[in-house]
């Protein structure tokens, strides 16, 4: 019985700390463009696809992160 009764209050502890999680958000400026270029894969992704939302959520995170870095690869100064 005692070993129930941990397990659910576990759970519970579990369930409780997964819903005070909050969603990561960018500051201010950060990633200005990674978030213009993901809004408007996704909305495009979503209009024409049959897909589903995951899998233009991947597609476009992944687009958008490459296009990203290489933005950042080409400012770096050597």
């Amino acid at each position: 019985m005692a070993k129930k009764l941990v397990a659910v209050f576990l759970m519970l502890v579990v369930v409780v700390a997964a819903l005070h999680i909050p969603e990561a958000e960018a500051q201010d400026g950060d990633h200005k463009e990674y978030k213009e270029c993901f809004g408007n894969c996704l909305k495009e992704c979503e209009d024409r696809d049959a897909h589903g939302q995951t899998y233009c959520e991947m597609s476009c995170d992944t687009e958008c992160a490459s296009l990203e870095s290489a933005e950042r690869l080409k400012n770096i100064k050597v």
